[in-house]
């Protein structure tokens, strides 16, 4: 018989993966864009993450909304648990992102100079992140309580836990070091040497926050979910593999030239540990109230849904794909020559 519940809870993974990947080059650029206007730089980047963002916000969020809906759809008690826990930092994340959608208008119809609005998309750049992340938090256990049909989210131990703040400062150091990679490559086929400097710079500088934050994540993880900490030592193979693309990508990246395959490696970085951290959770979503067989839905419905998301999935990759070779590494685009 076949496990929709493992099927869709790789097919889920892979799209919040992807989801991760895409937002953060997404979220780094509102931070570099607002720091670059303070520095009196956003006359070497701005021009160049413009190009990026004009034909790709649109499309960030649609790996989200699918992640989202599936879970609910596979596993109908994360409405109930998440739903409850996730009010206040998912509120305030809904809230983020409907103030940077109102920046990608204002940006669009005359305000490009405003430094209120370009404040705003860099802080919703650094804070969407940060709240989304509270999810993970969540997941390992410990923060949820429960009293007869009742979850509530026990915010004294997510607020003083420092696996919570490791979580989170890894969240917005990732966003900035993979948003900092791809517009170096991104620079680099525009042939834009000065933001290629500049963003080269940043990529090597945030470099290390992402692994140091990394392993001190890692390490308090051991100390309040010994079981998640001992599957994914298990899992060192993965682990070890991620630190290869990452040394990979920091030597491509300090010699300079092939920064597309440095982008490639640290997308590698990321899937090795992602997918490594996920199945060393196995079998809990939420620890310790659910399991990926205890709350899947239906074989009918999860056999529909595996159908549907898989067929989600052979559309929008190939529609990514056209955008990216159409706008982002078109020649003449990517130089701004149209």
């Amino acid at each position: 018989m076949m496990n929709y519940e493992l099927i869709g809870i790789s097919v889920l993974w892979l799209f919040l993966y992807g989801y991760i990947i895409i937002a953060s080059i997404d979220f780094g650029a509102g931070f570099f864009a607002f720091y670059a206007r303070l520095t009196k730089q956003d006359h070497v980047i701005n021009k160049l993450i413009s190009r990026y963002l004009s034909p790709v916000w649109e499309i960030t969020n649609v790996f989200f909304v699918f992640f989202y809906i599936g879970m609910i759809g596979f596993f109908p008690e994360t409405s109930y648990y998440y739903g409850s826990a996730m009010l206040v930092p998912g509120s305030l994340a809904v809230i983020l992102l409907a103030i940077r959608g109102s920046f990608y208008a204002f940006e669009n119809y005359g305000s490009k100079n405003n430094i209120i609005y370009l404040f705003l998309y860099g802080a919703t750049g650094v804070l969407i992140p940060a709240s989304l992340s509270v999810a993970l938090t969540l997941s390992e256990g410990g923060f949820i309580l429960k009293q007869g049909e009742t979850a509530s989210l026990d915010y004294w131990a997510l607020l003083s836990s420092p696996l919570s703040w490791s979580i989170v400062g890894l969240a917005i150091v990732s966003v900035l070091f993979i948003s900092a990679a791809f517009l170096a490559f991104y620079a680099s086929r525009a042939e834009d040497h000065a933001a290629l400097k500049l963003m080269r710079t940043y990529a090597l500088f945030w470099s290390t926050p992402t692994i140091v934050i990394a392993l001190t994540a890692f390490i308090f993880l051991g100390q309040h979910n010994e079981r998640h900490f001992q599957n994914m030592m298990d899992l060192w193979w993965l682990l070890a593999l991620s630190v290869a693309f990452f040394m990979i990508a920091m030597w491509l990246l300090y010699r300079g030239g092939r920064y597309g395959m440095a982008f490639i490696c640290i997308m590698l970085q990321f899937f090795s540990a992602f997918f490594a951290y996920g199945i060393g959770q196995y079998p809990y979503i939420l620890d310790p109230y659910i399991t990926i067989q205890s709350s899947v839905t239906s074989s009918s419905m999860g056999f529909a849904l595996v159908v549907a998301f898989i067929g989600g999935m052979c559309l929008l990759v190939p529609s990514l794909i056209l955008v990216f070779r159409l706008f982002l590494f078109d020649a003449n685009y990517v130089k701004g020559n149209k």
